[in-house]
């Protein structure tokens, strides 16, 4: 039996990067970006108004008001995407549109409102704006040569529309991690199917799941299937061949049926350790196969289950794209841990922020068959064994779930 820390250690140097490919930002969306991308031009790439307004000469319109107006000619109109002909000289300005380009001589921009309108050869300046104002000067966001996007960032609609803003149209991100889980037992049965004495309904196949697409993965077939040999060695064999990582629920303790562990070395999966010195979660299996496959045989208890794949699991997808996992802070407990003399105690809870720290506390249902205590929570609370309950005050670490926000 291992430690939590001797875990991650040996799940780290087992980590091997996924293959590269180019996607068309119209299908990268939640990938990982396999190199930097570095702008080519600079943004903007010219000087631009930021209203609609009229391009003037500051020297021409600092003294205007409401009771004098500087009268202006109007020299041309200046639309989006179209070129200055004219440039604006004492005594004249352009109309000019958001984002069009600013005539030369002119260095500022007097909003609409705070004129007598478009319409006519002249306009009335009623208001004097700031020197330079609602100008937008080429350059001042972005420099050629800086990093716009980093290798290992997560592609999301905002780096997908900054890509797109430099005329990137396609990009090299890592292959999703493509995940299969297997979930054993007699017992299980599928939701909607009519339930009969001891049976009880598969939620492991449904949370794993469901965890794994949460992380940016392609759940690529889920397989339930009894305790017996043939089936479950049946299924590992075709979950195998199409995943890169392999998880599987259940059997995996030293039960009379649990051939989990047994089955999986089979088949060439090295076992690099079996249980975890953890509560819950610690009959845990973590396996390697000579394909550089990753095997993680989990506890069949739906909150040991969950518990392994967020600690365990998530982490290793974000490392096969190269991508740090971000997921765990610090926080103070409200209310006592109720930490385990022997085991490091993993609990989902709730964290959340009050001037600026962060303070969390564990949920009502502590027990680790109550798949409930999952309900309302937003984090994985954590603390290493000790002989007392963690007080009110103490630091402890807290897992963000992938689908939750934390709270203010």
């Amino acid at each position: 039996m291992i430690t939590v820390k001797e875990a991650h250690e040996r799940i780290a140097v087992s980590v091997e990067l996924l293959p590269v490919e180019e996607k068309s930002l119209n299908s990268a969306q939640g990938q990982v970006l396999a190199e930097d991308v570095i702008a080519d031009f600079q943004l903007p790439r010219f000087d631009n108004a930021a209203m609609d307004g009229f391009a003037v000469r500051w020297e021409d319109v600092r003294n205007a008001s409401q009771e004098h107006p500087v009268v202006l000619k109007i020299t041309e109109e200046i639309a989006a995407g179209a070129q200055p002909g004219l440039p604006v000289a004492e005594g004249s300005c352009a109309q000019i549109m958001t984002g069009a380009p600013m005539p030369e001589g002119a260095d500022t921009v007097v909003i609409f409102e705070h004129t007598s309108g478009f319409g006519g050869q002249e306009v009335e300046i009623f208001k004097a704006p700031e020197f330079c104002a609602n100008v937008r000067y080429a350059g001042e966001e972005v420099r050629p040569g800086e990093v716009l996007v980093k290798r290992g960032d997560r592609l999301t609609p905002a780096e997908l529309g900054v890509l797109a803003a430099f005329g990137r149209s396609s990009v090299p991100v890592y292959r999703r991690p493509r995940i299969a889980v297997v979930t054993v037992g007699d017992e299980l049965r599928s939701p909607g199917e009519r339930l009969e004495g001891a049976a009880i309904y598969n939620s492991n196949g449904f949370s794993l799941g469901s965890c794994a697409i949460a992380a940016g993965a392609e759940l690529t077939g889920q397989w339930q299937v009894p305790d017996d040999v043939a089936a479950i060695r049946e299924a590992l064999v075709e979950a195998l061949s199409a995943s890169d990582l392999l998880v599987t629920a259940g059997g995996i303790s030293t039960g009379e049926y649990d051939y989990m562990q047994k089955l999986l070395t089979g088949l060439g999966i090295e076992q690099e350790f079996w249980k975890v010195v953890q509560k819950p979660g610690k009959p845990f299996f973590f396996g390697r196969g000579k394909d550089g496959k990753m095997v993680f045989g989990l506890p069949g208890n739906p909150v040991s289950a969950l518990v392994c794949f967020l600690e365990y699991c998530m982490p290793t997808i974000s490392a096969m794209q190269s991508r740090r996992y971000h997921g765990k802070v610090e926080a103070e407990l409200v209310e006592p841990f109720p930490a385990d003399k022997k085991r490091y105690r993993f609990l989902f809870g709730r964290i959340w922020q009050k001037n600026g720290r962060l303070f969390c506390t564990v949920g009502p249902k502590i027990e680790s068959h109550m798949i409930t205590s999952l309900v309302g929570a937003n984090c994985l609370i954590e603390a290493p064994a000790s002989l007392q309950p963690l007080s009110v005050g103490n630091v402890v670490t807290c897992n963000l779930l992938p689908w939750s926000t934390l709270d203010e």
